[in-house]
């Protein structure tokens, strides 16, 4: 399935798209995609419905983030040997875990504002996976159960901020709109393997990343995993991945994005996003 959150900011309503990519209404079944709807019980109800049965919506609606209720985002830094390497950091000997504030999350076609001071504005796009249960303390053969899919993030950095301020990457990477997702959560059923996802990012038509989740250091059940050694992922939790090489830092001069600067990203599986940048 591929379910989506689609309305004004802050009043978005659960729905889905059919296999015809007609946007359809959840409304009337659930509260929102959000706590048990994730759950494996929950979303099994969710297949069980006659998608014909429900409401068509107009397709020009806004597209919210897919997930609701999310109380950690986690990110994932320096998780492709390439991407390490043109920032000149070392390749970590264990997942490199930081947050991301929930206040950063937005919509995929959201506008994203340059933050008062910024000057240093990156992309990155990444593979994120949302928790569908309670997950702690599990192992890497079992954690995939506790997902209840993928979607796509686009982690958006301030570079000054997150290098330059303290070494508190939170800080550079938590403005608003700096965490676009979706625009869709594609059930864990839908994807056979998120170790073998293309991703790519294109800066005003010009692309400047292109990779594969097969080229991450650590898989996501290894993420998953660690992550859950040190603390309880909770339904709705989004944990993004890393990003392959080709960000702004990494080019030589860095060209940081600026207002006007059109920045869209995909992956196959996972939709497409478009966003623009305000001054």
């Amino acid at each position: 399935m591929r379910l989506v959150r689609y309305g004004e900011a802050g009043a978005e309503k659960p729905g889905l798209i059919d296999d015809e990519n007609h946007l359809r209404d959840l409304s009337g079944e659930i509260p929102d995609i959000a706590g048990e709807v994730l759950s494996r019980q929950g979303l099994d109800r969710l297949r069980a419905l006659d998608v014909r049965s429900l409401p068509k919506i107009d397709p020009n609606q806004r597209l919210g983030p897919p997930v609701a209720g999310t109380r950690n985002f986690l990110a994932v830094g320096r998780n492709y040997s390439e991407h390490a390497a043109e920032t000149g950091s070392d390749v970590p000997k264990e997942p490199l875990l930081f947050n991301k504030a929930v206040s950063s999350i937005a919509g995929p076609r959201d506008d994203i504002s340059y933050p008062p001071g910024a000057t240093q504005v990156d992309w990155e796009v990444e593979l994120a996976v949302v928790i569908g249960e309670r997950c702690y303390n599990v192992d890497e053969d079992k954690v995939l159960d506790y997902v209840a899919g993928y979607c796509l993030c686009n982690d958006v950095s301030e570079r000054q901020w997150q290098k330059n301020r303290g070494g508190q990457w939170i800080k550079g990477k938590s403005a608003p709109g700096f965490g676009p997702l979706g625009p869709w959560l594609v059930t864990r059923d839908a994807i056979e393997d998120a170790g073998r996802l293309d991703l790519w990012l294109s800066v005003n038509g010009e692309r400047r990343q292109e990779g594969s989740t097969a080229d991450m250091i650590f898989t996501v059940p290894q993420i998953l995993s660690y992550a859950s050694r040190f603390f309880a992922l909770q339904p709705g939790d989004v944990v993004t991945t890393g990003t392959p090489s080709g960000v702004a830092a990494g080019m030589k001069p860095p060209q940081w994005l600026k207002a006007g600067d059109i920045v869209t990203l995909g992956s196959p599986h996972l939709g497409e996003q478009r966003q623009t940048i305000l001054g």
